[in-house]
C-alpha cells in the first residue's frame, strides 16, 4: 500500500472490519480513530493502534464532541441485526446526523457501507452498479434511503460520499453456513441452487481503503469476490475438503420456514476492480482455506476462529 500523505481517520462502527481496516491505515502511517458504542473493546482497537472513542451517531450531541477535524470518514455501523426501527435509527437517522455534523467540518473522503442486499434480483443475472437496486424489504428500502441521501448531499453540496455495497462478509470466526456443516447442522435448502455472493474480512478493508484512494465521490461500487457460488457448490466443496458426508437437502417444512426474501444473482466487483482493487481472496476456495485447516487441527482453532464483536453491515 502506498500513501501519499498522513491522514486523519475516523472509523465509525469499528468492529469486524473496522478493526482490519484501521490496522492497515496506522501501518500506512494514519492516525485512526474508532467510533463504537460501547468502551469494551478498547483494547482490542488500541491493539491495533487504533485510538478508541465511544460514541453513537443515533445521538447527534455526541458527535460534536468527537476530536476532528478529520480527512477521511468510514461509515460502517451495524443495526445488530435489529428490524426496520432499529435500521431506521441507525441507518437512516444515523446518516442524517452524520451529514449535519460533517457540515461544519468537511472531510476529502467519506465512504459509506451498504450492501448487496439492495438489489432484489433473483433469476440469477447479474447486476453490476447500474442495475435497479429496488429493494423490497422494510429494511432494504432503508438501506436504499441511507444512501439516497449521500448521493443527494453529492448532488446538491459536493458532499464526498462514496457507497460500498458489501456482500456476504466472512472471515475468522465468521462464517454461518460453514459453521453449521462443521456442527453437521447444515442443510441444502431447495434444490441447492441459490446463488451465494461472498467477500473476506480482510478483501472489504482493501476495498475501503481503495475507495478512500482512489474512489470518485457520488459513486457506487460493489464489493464481492470474483465467483458467486450456489449453496449446493459451497457446502459440496467444503464437506469435500473437510471429509465429510455432503448435508441432506432441507425438508419441505425446512423449506417453508427459509428466510423470505431470498435473492438469486450475480454480483458483479468490475467496477471496484479498476480502481486497482486486487482481492486476496477471489474465491471462497481461498478464503475458507484457513478455516478448513483449523478445522482439521483444532490446536490452531482458537487462532483462526476467534470470537469476534462486529458492528459492520450484514450483507
Amino acid at each position: 500500500m502506498s500513501l501519499t500523505s498522513a491522514r486523519r481517520v475516523l472509523l465509525i462502527g469499528c468492529g469486524y472490519v473496522g478493526v482490519a481496516t484501521g490496522r492497515r491505515l496506522v501501518e500506512a502511517g494514519h492516525s485512526v480513530f474508532g467510533l463504537r458504542r460501547s468502551a469494551g473493546a478498547a483494547a482490542e482497537l488500541e491493539s491495533a493502534g487504533i485510538r478508541p472513542l465511544v460514541g453513537d451517531i443515533t445521538q447527534a450531541e455526541l458527535l460534536a464532541r468527537l476530536p476532528g477535524p478529520f480527512d477521511w470518514v468510514v461509515n460502517s455501523v451495524s443495526s445488530s441485526r435489529g428490524g426496520a426501527a432499529e435500521y431506521r435509527s441507525v441507518y437512516l437517522e444515523g446518516t442524517h446526523h452524520v451529514l449535519a455534523w460533517l457540515s461544519t467540518q468537511p472531510v476529502a473522503k467519506y465512504v459509506y457501507t451498504s450492501s448487496t442486499s439492495v438489489y432484489s434480483q433473483n433469476d440469477g443475472s447479474e447486476v453490476d452498479e447500474a442495475s435497479p437496486a429496488e429493494p423490497t424489504s422494510e429494511t432494504g428500502r432503508l438501506l436504499r434511503d441511507a444512501e439516497d441521501l449521500l448521493l443527494a448531499a453529492h448532488r446538491e453540496r459536493q458532499f464526498p460520499a462514496i457507497i460500498l455495497r458489501v456482500a456476504g462478509i466472512y472471515g475468522p470466526g465468521r462464517g454461518h453456513l460453514f459453521h453449521q456443516l462443521l456442527a453437521g447442522e447444515a442443510r441444502i435448502a431447495g434444490d441447492g441452487s441459490r446463488l451465494m455472493n461472498m467477500v473476506h474480512r480482510d478483501d472489504v478493508a482493501t476495498a475501503l481503503i481503495a475507495a478512500l484512494e482512489r474512489g470518485r465521490p457520488g459513486e457506487i461500487y460493489n464489493c464481492a469476490d470474483d465467483l458467486p457460488v450456489s449453496q449446493f457448490d459451497f457446502l459440496a466443496w467444503n464437506a469435500a475438503q473437510l471429509g465429510r458426508p455432503l448435508p441432506p437437502f432441507a425438508t419441505e417444512a425446512e423449506n417453508a420456514t427459509r428466510k423470505r426474501g431470498l435473492t438469486n444473482k450475480r454480483v458483479s466487483n468490475r467496477k471496484l476492480r479498476a480502481l486497482g482493487w486486487i482481492p486476496a481472496f477471489p474465491t471462497y476456495r481461498e478464503g475458507y482455506a484457513a478455516a478448513i485447516a483449523a478445522a482439521q487441527n483444532p490446536a490452531t482453532e482458537l487462532e483462526h476462529h476467534a470470537p469476534v464483536v462486529s458492528l459492520t453491515p450484514r450483507a
